[in-house]
């Protein structure tokens, strides 16, 4: 009996000291390591920052930056076991390309990102029309593009859908043009609410007067003359200047007497004899 106590001592002694260092050695690595990718990573970050290199970008290359820096920690931790991890990247390779044609729809998500980032439509911070989505980007990442609408909701756009369609960036560029289309009653002074439109373009100092402020009639309506106005505008401007210019004409015909007619219809009916 006592013989087999020994035994069984001197297997856990040499299993221990054989195996015992590796493993404690593997975990220093994959600590150590680990603690390194997130100070490499967050030093990279903000060197680009400081570069001045575009949101988009850096979000971008930080994330491929602590995954790659990860999966050679890992392989390192696994080579301190003793693993042979030749054949283990052979069979990671293996099942790595079950997984890639089982998520195929994923990794087109990863090529869109790519895609996005080289040829740059939009970047953070800009105000998109794209996936069905209308809001400002928040995030870009290797799936899906963070998109938030004017009433603070969040859309989770994956990039396939995104590079698949059109792309509107309403931010890219520096100045926005501000279309109306006001209608006036057939017995209206069409010259007076043709200055009055004019006027009220020409008193806010966020329309720029290059390019000019243009307001002519544009069509005969059934009920209405239309005129068309337009005017450029910052594009941070955009959105006061639109919805201002509505409620100042308003307020500007009713001081003038001049009426905005709605659609109506003359029914004629005959009496039978």
């Amino acid at each position: 009996m006592q013989t087999d106590v020994t035994h069984y001592s001197d297997l856990a002694i040499t299993y221990t000291s054989e195996y015992g260092l590796k493993i404690i050695a593997a975990l220093a690595i994959f600590i150590i390591g680990k603690w390194a990718v997130n100070k490499i990573t967050s030093f990279t970050k903000k060197m680009m920052k400081k570069a001045d290199i575009d949101t988009t970008l850096v979000e971008f290359a930080e994330s491929l930056i602590f995954f790659s820096l990860l999966m050679m920690v890992i392989i390192a931790s696994l080579n301190a076991l003793g693993i042979n991890t030749t054949s283990f990247l052979a069979v990671f390779g293996a099942a790595g390309l079950a997984i890639g044609l089982a998520l195929q729809g994923s990794l087109a998500n990863v090529g869109a990102a790519v895609l996005i980032i080289v040829f740059r439509p939009f970047k953070v911070g800009d105000f998109i029309d794209a996936g069905g989505a209308i809001g400002t980007v928040e995030d870009v990442n290797l799936f899906s593009t963070i998109i938030a609408p004017l009433d603070n909701r969040t859309i989770i756009v994956p990039n396939s859908k995104i590079v698949s369609g059109n792309i509107v960036n309403y931010s890219m560029k520096e100045n926005r043009r501000v279309d109306h289309v006001f209608g006036i009653g057939y017995d209206d002074d069409l010259k007076l609410a043709k200055e009055t439109l004019m006027q009220m373009m020409l008193d806010d100092d966020r329309v720029l007067s290059d390019p000019a402020p243009f307001v002519a009639v544009s069509e005969l309506g059934d009920s209405s003359v239309n005129f068309t106005t337009r005017s450029w505008v910052k594009t941070a401007d955009y959105w006061d200047v639109y919805f201002e210019q509505i409620e100042k004409v308003k307020l500007m015909f009713d001081e003038k007497g001049i009426s905005i007619p709605y659609p109506q219809m003359d029914i004629h009916t005959q009496e039978n004899k």
